[in-house]
């Protein structure tokens, strides 16, 4: 015990040595960078690479120091994030690389704190995000066929492309110009559907990887689940197991990486987060390390962040991987600033994100592990020794004497002592010991020293007054106003283009019978959303869900004698983000059929007309200026369709904050014209809680005072009980090693 206790004193000044050295070598720049079978050499040098993704949208540009240095801390050599299409090009050649998309100022702060960086342009990325990373304009291309060896689809994957690795070259960002970009990406997990193009998958995949090359940037290219990767690009893993799942390189030149090391998963509105442990983490590090000859790992995420504005991919919450080792809130850097664009941020005195623990400090003492004996593992190839059933030995036995070994222990259900070169060691049930001289374990993967953390939110603003609240009904179309029209149910987002999540369908039906007559409306949509009015009064909604977004709303109504108007407003919960022939898929109304007791009126190829977005958007009284433009009055009866604006001053400190929305149904937030992302309280899981509550508010939306809220409520919700919290971290146990 006290040997153990001595290596875990010695793992935790290691670690922290191993920061002071890369703090003092600082602005790091890759120089030539190369593979063979064992893993990526920089000048000359092989490397043990543990990389984390942080997506530079998914925080504000103030908090990617802290993001960045807390990786470092914690042992990270690599950030990695995808390049988001839709984001930078949302119009044909029209660039936009300013506030959360300068991706030069992100990569520029990675050099900064002396890490590498590496570039998964894609430029398909899926990750959850609107239409996969792809502009909605693409879609309407003539004759293309998305991820395909179609013509015109190349052309502008190509120009996209082009576009970004000639942006890094300019910026001298790759390692070969003493940038920090070590490893780019092309395309995205390509694999899960290739079999669906047919003919027209394996060229793709050639052009791509050739295409790629050809932009000579100096740094190695790989794919991710593409097990035949075309040399030289390199194939690499995706998963929850790569230690067992991972077919290995396509060539013995190739080494074995792991592009996506699942901290977590994403979570979709109406089911629970899904939780991985930190012991299974390491464990499976551990195992690909071993098992895989592993030496770049990357972990998705390291930090998710946060799905601003409509960027969340179709019924994906606003909240991103938030059980990653740094959670979605994150403090803002002091002494930062923001000079322009592409320009180098600067800061002093970062303050840190909030950490999850005890997954970021179990996981950077098993980075500090296997760094004590990388340069043993890089040297040469582990062999293996049987040590029982499911107990193996990987040693690794290097030309100078030196010796390290991971003990693996596979069963799941129950510890064991195995013999190893003489002596004696105890496995805990599923774990991997790490023994750098073969003799002493510095860290096994089930046993967790660090304490475990726990985030509080305390309220610091109420909003539980009615004269804290204005409101604005928003105007319910009919067929009269309407310019758009058709014979025909159009498609949602062929119609709306991305613009909005919402469009209208309105028509309307005669009624001859003098008396009112109730009947049933049933309306058929493909999602995501459905809210029907009839004579502007509410007459039902209803949702799909994630993977099955189709439904049928049925609701009993009233029709008056006469022109009865019919308003159904279809929206969206973001856009899909995968699968083939993205271009194809379809959302909105389907059919709409009128039942009375006698006969069903199909109403389906009546004349419809179309309104794309709602009128507050379109005044945009989400904004200061845009606000003024709106007939507001005092708060009343909750109305589904109600925009409420209310203000408030910044809570003192430097906490994170977040808006308490428990309160309210279904919508979307903005603070002083900044979206925060929509939000879905009423959809509640099995378990009957919301799955997303709280609603990360970041301070470089705010001012000191006078902060403009605004909401718009698709339901009906309560602002009242809506609060401002400041997010605190606090760690009030260590648990018992196991």
């Amino acid at each position: 015990m006290k040997m153990q206790w001595l290596w875990r004193n010695w793992l935790a000044a290691a670690a922290v040595l191993l920061v002071v050295i890369a703090a003092a070598s600082a602005s790091a720049g890759g120089g030539n960078v190369s593979y063979d079978g064992r893993s990526l050499i920089i000048d000359g040098q092989r490397k043990m690479l543990f990389s984390g993704s942080i997506h530079y949208p998914r925080s504000t540009p103030d908090m990617w120091p802290s993001l960045i240095s807390k990786a470092k801390e914690g042992g990270i050599d690599v950030i990695e994030t995808y390049v988001f299409w839709n984001l930078h090009e949302s119009q044909p050649g029209q660039y936009d690389f300013s506030g959360r998309r300068d991706i030069v100022a992100f990569i520029k702060q990675i050099q900064a704190q002396g890490l590498y960086a590496c570039l998964r342009i894609g430029p398909y990325i899926e990750g959850e995000w609107t239409y996969g990373g792809f502009p909605f304009w693409l879609r309407d291309v003539p004759g293309i066929v998305f991820r395909s060896n179609n013509e015109p689809f190349k052309l502008y994957m190509q120009n996209f492309t082009t576009k970004i690795v000639n942006l890094m070259k300019s910026e001298g960002l790759y390692a070969s110009q003493g940038g920090p970009i070590i490893l780019s990406q092309i395309e995205n997990e390509y694999q899960n559907v290739e079999k669906a193009f047919g003919e027209n998958g394996p060229p793709y995949v050639l052009w791509a990887a050739q295409m790629a090359v050809e932009l000579q940037t100096g740094v190695p290219w790989c794919m991710c689940k593409q097990d035949d990767a075309p040399d030289p690009v390199i194939n690499a893993c995706n998963g929850l197991r790569c230690g067992e799942t991972f077919v290995g390189p396509n060539s013995p030149n190739k080494p074995s990486i792991w592009t996506e090391n699942w901290t977590s998963f994403y979570q979709v509105y109406g089911q629970n987060a899904t939780l991985r442990s930190a012991e299974d983490i390491a464990y499976h590090v551990a195992l690909f390390i071993a098992r895989k000859n592993g030496t770049f790992i990357n972990y998705y995420m390291y930090h998710g962040g946060t799905n601003f504005g409509r960027t969340a991919a179709e019924f994906m919450i606003t909240s991103y991987y938030d059980q990653a080792p740094l959670d979605e809130y994150g403090k803002q850097s002091r002494d930062f600033t923001y000079a322009s664009k592409f320009s180098l941020l600067l800061t002093e005195n970062s303050t840190t994100g909030l950490i999850r623990q005890p997954k970021w400090g179990h996981l950077k003492e098993l980075h500090a592990a296997v760094k004590l004996c990388s340069e043993t593992i890089l040297s040469v190839f582990p062999s293996m020794q049987s040590l029982g059933e499911q107990q193996e030995a990987y040693v690794f036995s290097g030309d100078s004497g030196a010796c390290a070994a991971f003990l693996v222990n596979i069963d799941n259900r129950k510890s064991v002592l195995v013999q190893f070169q003489n002596s004696s060691y105890e496995l805990p049930r599923q774990s991997i010991s790490i023994l750098p001289d073969c003799k002493t374990v510095s860290f096994n993967t089930a046993k967790v020293s660090t304490q475990f953390s726990t985030r509080t939110a305390l309220p610091a603003v109420q909003f539980d007054a009615a004269e804290k609240w204005e409101q604005f009904q928003e105007v319910i179309p009919q067929l009269d106003a309407t310019s758009l029209r058709s014979d025909i149910l159009l498609e949602h987002m062929n119609t709306t283009k991305d613009v909005s999540d919402y469009l209208w369908y309105t028509s309307s039906i005669q009624q001859d019978l003098p008396d009112q007559q109730s009947v049933t409306l049933s309306v058929k949509s493909l999602g995501h959303v459905l809210h029907a009015f009839v004579n502007r009064e509410h007459a039902g909604s209803a949702h799909g869900q994630f993977r099955n977004t189709s439904f049928t709303l049925e609701s009993t109504i009233s029709l008056n004698k006469g022109t009865n108007n019919i308003s159904l407003l279809s929206a969206t919960v973001g856009l899909p983000d995968s699968g083939s022939f993205l271009e194809h898929r379809a959302l909105g109304v389907q059919s709409v059929i009128i039942q009375d007791n006698s006969e069903a009126k199909n109403i389906t190829n009546y004349s419809w007309g179309y309104q794309v977005g709602l009128l507050g958007e379109k005044l945009q009284i989400y904004s200061s200026e845009g606000s003024k433009s709106a007939n507001w009055s005092s708060l009343s009866s909750s109305q589904p369709l109600t925009w409420y604006k209310s203000a408030f001053d910044a809570p003192e400190g430097d906490d994170p904050i977040a808006l308490n929305l428990g309160s309210m149904g279904k919508g979307e937030a903005w603070v002083n014209g900044q979206s925060i992302g929509r939000y879905w309280v009423s959809f509640r899981t099995l378990a009957g809680i919301p799955s997303q509550t709280w609603y990360k508010v970041p301070r470089s939306f705010l001012q000191p005072g006078d902060n403009l809220l605004v909401l718009f409520e698709e339901e009906t919700g309560n602002p009242l009980d809506i609060t401002v919290d400041t997010i605190s971290v606090t760690k009030p146990s260590l648990r018992k090693l196991v």
